[in-house]
């Protein structure tokens, strides 16, 4: 079994595919990311390819090593249009496509003909939110039937939402490991999922809060059971974002918005939040000090340790007479997914 070091799960946005490109080379060769699609409600099929590229058109640009392609919220009556749309960046992008169970006949055939056709395999995306449902073994079994062995398969296991709230989740996802992994001769497989939290203005009435990152804790846990697959398993999470974030309408043209965002970092064991502000005579001076305390942190890595902790020392040290380098939501978040995919994979065993 081979595959990436690293497979983040990350929405098809101006901000992931800024952050991803950004990355250095050698870092960026290692990671895989499982790219998402947003919600298109009420579009119709004959306007899909257009709105389809807006998103994807970044993501392929930015995705010579590979990876993967999902439309995870699409409607019903999109499914055809959607399928036809991502199947020309499998066939002559480096994409592959996205099936699982609980998908439609219509959306899981679309995808296994395009992976027939691109000849870079299938990742089969196998959604836990909760406890094991033992009936999934049955429609992944069914699902590979019709796929044939000539394709080649990834699992991507997502455990969706990982918080502290979920102390059995390692437990869930050894039973699902243990159900799917004798079905294939799987490519890679993955398990993935989010324990960055959902800020609330309560959660940073002091200036900051903290995260536990729990999906790390998860498969170290699943790691250590001396399963045979448990050394091959890859790690991936949702960057520094909560899954539910993925499922959010583009909304064009919609303005405001809270008064206030997050600065984020990324430690050993937490995620660390440090609250800014999106307008306001103290924009400046707050979201400056933001930055400060996080490279007064004993736990930054410091500037030269990758674009985005450059971007918060420069925030960090400029002034205070000029807004310029403080930056906005789209830019904090994709300097918190700098960090983010730069420490995972200098974490990660081989990285």
């Amino acid at each position: 079994m081979s595959g990436p070091l690293y497979i983040p799960v990350l929405p098809a946005r101006q901000h992931a595919t800024g952050a991803f490109g950004r990355l250095w080379p050698d870092v960026r060769a290692a990671i895989r990311p499982l790219w998402n699609l947003p919600p298109l409600p009420g579009a119709a099929p004959q306007t899909l390819t257009m709105a389809v590229g807006k998103y994807v058109d970044p993501v392929s640009a930015v995705s010579r090593h590979g990876g993967w392609i999902d439309a995870p919220f699409g409607e019903d009556a999109q499914i055809a249009a959607l399928a036809e749309a991502l199947s020309a960046y499998c066939e002559w992008g480096r994409l592959r496509p996205v099936t699982g169970p609980g998908r439609t006949g219509l959306q899981q055939m679309a995808a296994v003909e395009t992976a027939r056709r691109c000849r870079r395999g299938l990742g089969v995306r196998v959604r836990v939110p909760g406890e094991w449902d033992g009936r999934h073994r049955e429609d992944v079994r069914g699902l590979l039937s019709r796929t044939g062995p000539e394709v080649p398969v990834d699992l991507l296991l997502d455990m969706g939402a990982v918080l502290d709230d979920r102390p059995d989740a390692g437990k869930e996802a050894l039973r699902a490991l243990d159900a799917l992994m004798p079905l294939a001769v799987w490519r890679s497989a993955a398990l993935l999922g989010g324990a960055f939290p959902r800020a609330t203005a309560e959660m940073l009435e002091g200036g900051s809060c903290e995260g536990s990152r729990a999906e790390w804790r998860m498969w170290h846990e699943v790691r250590a059971t001396g399963r045979a697959y448990a050394p091959l398993l890859r790690y991936g999470d949702y960057g520094v974002q909560p899954p539910s974030a993925l499922g959010q309408d583009p909304a064009p043209g919609r303005k405001g918005g809270p008064p206030w965002s997050v600065l984020r970092y990324t430690t050993a064991s937490s995620y660390l939040l440090f609250k800014t502000l999106t307008r306001g005579p103290d924009r400046i001076a707050v979201n400056r000090g933001a930055a400060r305390r996080i490279t007064r942190l004993p736990e930054f890595r410091g500037a030269g340790a990758g674009e985005g902790e450059a971007w918060l020392s420069d925030c960090a040290n400029g002034p205070l007479s000029t807004g310029e380098g403080v930056g906005g939501p789209r830019e904090w978040l994709r300097a918190g997914n700098l960090q983010h995919m730069m420490y995972v994979v200098r974490s990660l065993p081989g990285g």
